[in-house]
């Protein structure tokens, strides 16, 4: 059993040898630390994070309203336009088009952006997933 505390001890050690992919400090220059991994978003990680969407909303072409809209086609499109959905009256209200700026500020907090929305979904907070799924949404667009 005296083995038991070395091992522990070791265990402990080698885990801090590793480097994380951000740094909690930050060089005074503003500059992101050196061990920072700056990670640019896809449209495939986007597709990742449209995995907690899909409990609501369909993507494919000619797809089925869920008790969200489908999204195909999203980008460029009309707020509040896909047909045979119920929108609120909130979201009719919005006005505009489902430009990248528009789709950033409603997926960030959906209740906020639309008070009234009838979007139940407390949003998208790290920017890096929001904007993956603006590009995943843009290619479904396509």
């Amino acid at each position: 059993m005296r083995l038991a505390p070395v091992l522990l001890a070791g265990a402990l050690a080698l885990a801090g040898c590793g480097k994380s992919e951000t740094s909690a400090e930050a060089p005074a220059t503003g500059e992101p630390a050196a061990d920072t991994v700056a990670v640019t978003p896809t449209a495939a990680m986007g597709e990742q994070v449209f995995r907690r969407c899909v409990a609501c909303h369909t993507i494919d072409k000619g797809g089925a309203n869920g008790i969200g809209p489908n999204l195909h086609g999203v980008v460029g499109r009309a707020v509040a336009s896909h047909p045979d959905f119920s929108y609120s009256g909130a979201m009719k209200a919005k006005g505009g088009v489902w430009d990248e700026a528009a789709l950033n500020t409603y997926l960030e907090a959906p209740m906020k952006a639309v008070p009234g929305t009838r979007m139940a979904f407390a949003g998208v907070i790290d920017a890096a997933d929001r904007k993956a799924l603006i590009l995943y949404l843009e290619e479904q667009s396509k």
